[in-house]
């Protein structure tokens, strides 16, 4: 991740692009993540899709243009995204260290997914 990081810099900085805002970069990072959500709303079938493996080739492309754009928020930030990533794991490690527990809580967002799905399926008044 360091070497990308590091190449992802030297490339912008060859072409100027290293010269943007910060904030700019992060509109990137939030239109990027925009045609991600169009995207999964095809992948959910709420949306038509071109197939299969059309939409998974989108969506590689779409994730792949969201992660060069946060690479280079944090380079611009001097963000060392490795480091922070490992910083991450042990945060996560420390908060969900009970595996039984989160199962526990995937098993209640599964169960309210499936009564939220219920309700839109009766129709509004219905209960």
């Amino acid at each position: 991740m360091k070497a990308y990081q590091e190449w992802l810099e030297a490339w912008d900085r060859a072409r100027g692009w290293d010269r943007v805002s910060p904030s700019h970069t992060l509109v990137h990072v939030m239109e990027e993540l925009g045609e991600v959500a169009r995207l999964m709303l095809a992948w959910e079938g709420y949306k038509e899709a071109p197939g299969p493996e059309a939409l998974h080739d989108a969506l590689e492309e779409e994730l792949s243009d969201v992660f060069v754009f946060l690479f280079k928020l944090a380079y611009q930030l001097d963000v060392d995204v490795e480091a922070a990533l490992v910083r991450g794991q042990a945060k996560a490690e420390g908060r969900y260290d009970d595996v039984t527990a989160a199962r526990a809580m995937l098993a209640r967002y599964h169960a309210r997914q499936a009564e939220a799905a219920d309700r839109l399926l009766k129709g509004p008044g219905t209960g």
